[in-house]
């Protein structure tokens, strides 16, 4: 039996999933991260967060000379070609897309021979369950309080103690597949020797008709398309929430405290979600995330001092409680933490998020319902009484509340949106009354977020300092991207907070978020300067940094939440508002060379 490779870099990793759950499966061939059924239930294979944490391992035994993977053109099927001392040995993975949860791995010998070495241990209940182990032969079925699966191949599965283990000799041509699935009394339903490749080909049919009709086809299609892609992983095919991420805890520094579940629907990814997807063509997609934000206005309690939370589970709770698990952690970056504090916070931003996310369906899509534009009416009557309050802001630092330039500009934001949806289709609301909120708002972020010494809108009121944030100022509308004092922010931003094309969130030597260690800059961010570099009108410094941050995606054209002081990919991962950034800056990059941003 080989032994498992030690755990590889965090851009080493693919993501396959059916709109459910999602699995991460490396270059060595191992699925170290699975939740079971579901993204946001607790993980069956947790390796890549602790050594003990269960996985998959499929790879052919003795001397690998190299490993690389790539996705099946516009699909979510991943490949992974190991170049072998006697051979080139490739590894089909999937989630069958149709039918019951299955998720399906086929082993091919492209030349030579090759030993396959299978090892399965599972750690159900993020890794508090040994699991119970019984069958052998053709199938396995592994029990525990959390799950209760079953393993099936063409035979020689073999229990060892807490794992499954098996090997296989292939000679050139042949192939043996794998189903991981639910059990139950109802035999597999497939004859695993020709079953999986025809799992395989529908699953691999059905991704390319869905990202066939991608309304993008400007010089960046590739990589836009793969965004949506993954993206349309992270999205919860029974809920319609969009997942921030497929995993927890993925550190944004090495080694410290910086470790966060992003398994969660956030508010603030939402405007940008629906702009995507809209933009896209994916109205489908676009439709369910706003009928699921529209339960989360219709749930919410608008007498409240925060009738919305930042961030909510996938069926809307957001009671999400944090716990640290008593895990290794990635490169021994510790706590790992299940369940995410912020959704207790305080954060104005949101509103602006939302509102505008209906705001775009409602101008390209569908019309709210009167009770739900009820609902939009208070939420922006909670918004004009509270916009002067002090929050957590839209990073959620964990050291105060303070009033926060980004915040009030999504206050504007909210405002200035609902105005627009009153006056499109001639709904009842105090329009003077939001007139007059949507102009204090506006002047005071002119007067108290501008700092004449710097020359820039500023992270906090009445401050000195600049946060990335302000690079959404342009991409709202709320300042021409030529506007004098844009141009003026734009530039200190950059001599502030950017290393070339990265872009760091705010200054950590200023700025005390509360928590240590120094992390990486943020990718989305870093998109966000394309975008309001085109706005600005310059264009070919917008391409160019483009075009170097595409090198910072995977080999898979995948993005993690930051980019690390040595060009590491760090955070959680895929990162949903990463590659949402992506399709706006491609899509805005198009814009500038035709000189047409829409109004």
């Amino acid at each position: 039996m080989t032994s498992r490779p030690s755990t590889p870099d965090i851009e080493d990793h693919g993501a396959i999933g059916d709109c459910e759950t999602i699995a991460l499966t490396s270059t060595n061939g191992d699925i170290d991260w699975l939740c079971w059924p579901r993204a946001d239930a607790a993980s069956v294979f947790g390796a890549l967060l602790d050594p003990d944490g269960g996985h998959w391992l499929l790879r052919p035994t003795g001397e690998i000379r190299r490993s690389t993977h790539f996705y099946v053109s516009e699909t979510n099927v991943l490949v992974t070609r190991f170049q072998a001392a006697d051979g080139i040995v490739e590894i089909d993975d999937a989630m069958a897309m149709e039918g019951r949860q299955r998720l399906v791995r086929r082993v091919r010998c492209v030349r030579g021979t090759a030993t396959i070495a299978l090892e399965l241990v599972a750690r159900p209940g993020y890794g508090t369950e040994i699991a119970s182990l019984s069958g052998g032969g053709t199938a396995v079925r592994i029990q525990a309080d959390t799950v209760d699966l079953r393993l099936t191949a063409p035979g020689a599965l073999t229990i060892d103690g807490d794992r499954i283990v098996a090997e296989y000799e292939l000679a050139e041509g042949a192939s043996v597949g794998f189903v991981l699935d639910d059990h139950d009394d109802e035999p597999l339903g497939i004859d695993v020797d020709g079953g999986v490749d025809a799992l395989l080909d529908a699953t691999t049919d059905w991704w390319k008709r869905w990202s066939a009709p991608t309304h993008y086809e400007g010089r960046y299609r590739q990589l836009v398309v793969r965004s949506a892609l993954a993206l349309k992983l992270l999205t919860n095919r029974s809920t319609g929430g969009v997942l921030a991420a497929a995993t927890t805890s993925l550190p944004e520094t090495l080694g410290g405290e910086r470790n966060w579940d992003y398994r969660y629907v956030w508010i603030r990814d939402a405007a940008f979600t629906v702009y995507a997807l809209l933009e896209l063509g994916h109205t489908t997609e676009a439709d369910a995330f706003v009928r699921w934000l529209i339960d989360r206005v219709d749930e919410c309690d608008v007498s409240a001092d925060a009738p919305l939370a930042p961030l909510y589970d996938l069926d809307g709770n957001a009671k999400l409680d944090e716990i640290e698990l008593d895990w290794a952690g990635y490169e021994d970056s510790r706590p790992v933490r299940v369940g995410n504090a912020a959704a207790d916070q305080i954060q104005l931003d949101i509103y602006g998020e939302l509102i505008d996310s209906l705001y775009l369906f409602d101008k390209h899509a569908r019309g709210l319902s009167l009770d739900t534009w009820d609902k939009v009416r208070r939420l922006v009557d909670h918004v004009i009484d509270h916009w002067r309050d002090p929050d957590d802001g839209m990073w959620e630092s964990r050291d105060g509340r303070r009033h926060h330039t980004s915040s009030l500009l999504m206050c504007w934001v909210a405002v200035e949106r609902a105005i627009r949806m009153a006056d499109f289709r001639g709904r009842p609301a105090p329009l003077e009354r939001w007139r007059d909120a949507r102009d204090e708002i506006h002047e005071t972020l002119a007067e108290r977020a501008w700092n004449d010494d710097v020359g820039a809108f500023t992270q906090l009121l009445d401050d000195d300092q600049v946060d990335a944030a302000i690079l959404l100022a342009p991409l709202v509308k709320f300042v021409d991207g030529q506007d004098p004092r844009w141009l003026s922010t734009l530039d200190v931003v950059i001599d502030r907070l950017a290393h070339g094309p990265l872009v760091d969130r705010y200054d950590r030597a200023t700025y005390d978020d509360g928590l240590d260690g120094i992390e990486g800059a943020f990718t989305i961010c870093s998109f966000w300067l394309v975008e309001a570099l085109a706005r600005a009108g310059r264009v070919d410094d917008a391409r160019n940094h483009f075009d170097q941050l595409v090198g910072f995606a995977n080999p898979l054209g995948l993005y993690s939440e930051q980019i690390g002081p040595t060009g590491r990919q760090l955070g959680n991962t895929p990162q949903a508002f990463t590659h949402l950034a992506l399709i706006s800056a491609a899509v805005a990059l198009d814009d500038a060379e035709r000189g047409d941003f829409p109004a």
